[in-house]
C-alpha cells in the first residue's frame, strides 16, 4: 500500500490560502453589506431611507449641522461647539471677540440610544452591524424624517438636511467615518465630515515638545481601543508633524463607563441591591477582571450599592459587579497604570486622551482618580505610580479641536449662515421600533443585549424611530447632570421642546 506524502511546505501553502481566502471572502461581504444599505438609501425610492441626493441643497448657507453619537455623550462636543469663540464674527480672523463663534449656526443632533453602546460591535463580530447604524445615523441628519414620538405611525418628512456632518462619537469615528465619506462620494455629495479623532490627536501633541519623551494614554471604548484609530493616528500624525521624542502610547478600553453615564441597564442599575445575571461589566472572573489583590488601590466607594456583592462582608464576595460610573474610571485608571507599570518603560504618562465623548462628564472624577495613584504609597512606603506619571497629567477633550476644524471649514468653504440662530437647533433620539414585529424589546422598552448585538447586516428594516429628546426618553438624572454640566446645551434643548413645532405632540409634562 502506498502512502502519501505531504510535504510541510505544501501544508503551509494551503493553510495560507484557506486563510487569504476567508478573508477575502469576510472583506466580500463586509463590502457586499454596506453596499446594500448604501444602495437602498441612493436608489431605492421606495426604501424608508432613500434620499433624493439629486436635488440635494449642498451649498445651501442656511442649513443647519448635523451632529450624532451613539447616545448623549455627543452633547459634550456639541457644547464645545456652541460654546467656542475663537474667532472674530466680522473679519473671520483669529481672535475671540466676545461673541460665540456658531451664533448663527442651527444644529441637529441624534443620539443613537437604542443601538448604543457603540464600543461593544467589534467584540462580538458585529463591526458590519455597527457600520450599517453609522450609516443610518447619516442618513437620518441628511434625510427628512422623523417621528414625534415612539407611538407615532407616520413619518413626518419636514426636518431640514444638513450642510457638514460632525461625527461626535469615538468609535462611529474610528468604523465609519470613512464609509461615510465613500457614501457621500458614491452619491454625489459634496458634504464634509468631521470625526474626533484626528482632532483629538492634534490636540494631544500640541501639549508635547518635539523631541520630547512621553506616554500618551489613551481611555476610550473597548471597540474604539480594537480599532487602534488613536494609537495609528498619533503614530502618524507624530512623524508627519516633525516629533522626534520617543512617544509610546497605552490604551485602555474603559467598559462601562459610557454605559452608566447613559444608564445602560446592562452595566447599571441604581435599583439593584445583589448582582445580576445579565451584568457585562468587569468581575472577579473573566477579561476584565477585578484583581482582589489591588482593592486599596482602586478605593473603590461601596455605599449605595455602588458595588454590588454576593455577600455582606465585601472581602467574601465571590461575585463583584460594578454599579457606579466612577467605580468604572476607578478600575480602568488602575488597570491602565498598571499596564504602564509593569512594561518596565522609563516614560511618564503625560497626556490622557478621552476617546469617548460621554468621558468628559467624568472629567473631575478622572483628575481626582489620578491625583489619588500619583499620591499611593505602597505598603514599604514607595509611591507606586510616581516614576511612571507627571503630577498634572493633561486630559484631552477632542471636543474643542472639532469645533475648531468645523470653523475652519466653514470659513474655507464660505458656508457660514449670515442670518440663522443656534436656538434653532433641533435634538432627536432613537428608540425601539415597537411596530416592526421583527424586534425584541424588554419591559424598559429597550432592546436585549443578545437582540441588539445579534441582528445581522443587511436587512434593511427600521430596527428604531428618531424621536425629539423629552422626559419620555431622558431621564431626570441624566437632565439633572445636562443643566449642571452642558448648561447652554440643555438651554437649547428646552427652547427645541417649547417652541420647535417638531416637539408640539409632546404632553407638557413630557417637555424638558
Amino acid at each position: 500500500m502506498r502512502r502519501l506524502k505531504i510535504s510541510a511546505s505544501i501544508i503551509v501553502v494551503l493553510l495560507v490560502t484557506a486563510c487569504k481566502q476567508k478573508e477575502t471572502a469576510a472583506t466580500v461581504h463586509t463590502e457586499t453589506v454596506k453596499e446594500n444599505i448604501i444602495n437602498t438609501i441612493i436608489n431605492d425610492e421606495d426604501n424608508f431611507y432613500h434620499i433624493d441626493f439629486e436635488n440635494y441643497p449642498t451649498n445651501d448657507k442656511t442649513l443647519p449641522i448635523g451632529v450624532f453619537d451613539s447616545g448623549t455623550g455627543g452633547l459634550t462636543v456639541l457644547k464645545a461647539i456652541v460654546n467656542y469663540d475663537q474667532n472674530n464674527n466680522k473679519s473671520l480672523d483669529n481672535g475671540g471677540d466676545g461673541q460665540l463663534d456658531f451664533n448663527n449656526e442651527a444644529f441637529i443632533y441624534l443620539g443613537d440610544q437604542a443601538n448604543m453602546p457603540y464600543g461593544n460591535y467589534s467584540e462580538v463580530e458585529k463591526v458590519d452591524l455597527l457600520k450599517e447604524h453609522i450609516i443610518k445615523d447619516a442618513q437620518f441628519l441628511l434625510g427628512n424624517k422623523y417621528y414625534s414620538d415612539e407611538l407615532d405611525k407616520d413619518a413626518n418628512t419636514d426636518k431640514k438636511p444638513v450642510k457638514a456632518l460632525v461625527i461626535a462619537c469615538n468609535t462611529a469615528t474610528a468604523y465609519g467615518k470613512n464609509y461615510i465619506e465613500e457614501f457621500l462620494k458614491k452619491a454625489d455629495a459634496n458634504i464634509k465630515v468631521i470625526g474626533v479623532i484626528d482632532a483629538g490627536v492634534r490636540g494631544t501633541l500640541e501639549g508635547i515638545g518635539k523631541n520630547e519623551d512621553a506616554i500618551v494614554g489613551v481611555l476610550a471604548t473597548a471597540g474604539t481601543v480594537s480599532s487602534k484609530g488613536y494609537r495609528n493616528t498619533i503614530l502618524k500624525l507624530k512623524d508627519e508633524m516633525g516629533y522626534t521624542g520617543n512617544i509610546q502610547v497605552f490604551s485602555q478600553g474603559g467598559v462601562g463607563i459610557a454605559e452608566a453615564v447613559d444608564e445602560d441597564l446592562d452595566y447599571f442599575n441604581k435599583n439593584l441591591e445583589t448582582p445580576r445575571e445579565d451584568y457585562k461589566g468587569p468581575g472577579l472572573e473573566g477579561n476584565l477582571k477585578i484583581d482582589k489583590t489591588l482593592f486599596d488601590i482602586y478605593n473603590f466607594d461601596f455605599e449605595s450599592n455602588k458595588m454590588l456583592c454576593d455577600t455582606k462582608n465585601t472581602d467574601d464576595c465571590s461575585i463583584m459587579q460594578i454599579n457606579d460610573a466612577e467605580n468604572y474610571v476607578r478600575y480602568h485608571l488602575v488597570t491602565l497604570l498598571e499596564k504602564i507599570r509593569k512594561s518596565g518603560i522609563a516614560n511618564k504618562l503625560k497626556s490622557l486622551i478621552l476617546g469617548c465623548t460621554h468621558y468628559p462628564y467624568m472629567t473631575e472624577e478622572i483628575n481626582d482618580i489620578l491625583q489619588e495613584l500619583y499620591n499611593y504609597r505602597s505598603k514599604n512606603g514607595d509611591y507606586l505610580y510616581r516614576p511612571f506619571m507627571v503630577e498634572e497629567i493633561r486630559l484631552i477633550d477632542p471636543a474643542v479641536d472639532t469645533a475648531k476644524e468645523l470653523y475652519a471649514h466653514l470659513k474655507e468653504e464660505s458656508l457660514f449662515n449670515p442670518e440663522g440662530s443656534m436656538k434653532e437647533s433641533e435634538f432627536y433620539i432613537s428608540v425601539a421600533n415597537q411596530d416592526n414585529k421583527a424586534n425584541v424589546i424588554d419591559q424598559t422598552g429597550r432592546f436585549p443585549y443578545d437582540f441588539k448585538y445579534g441582528r445581522n447586516a443587511g436587512e434593511i428594516q427600521e430596527y428604531v424611530k428618531v424621536v425629539p429628546f423629552s422626559r419620555d426618553n431622558i431621564s431626570d438624572d441624566i437632565l439633572a447632570r445636562f443643566q449642571k454640566q452642558i448648561p447652554h446645551v440643555y438651554q437649547l434643548m428646552q427652547n427645541f421642546n417649547e417652541t420647535n413645532t417638531k416637539a408640539k405632540e409632546l404632553r407638557k409634562e413630557s417637555k424638558i
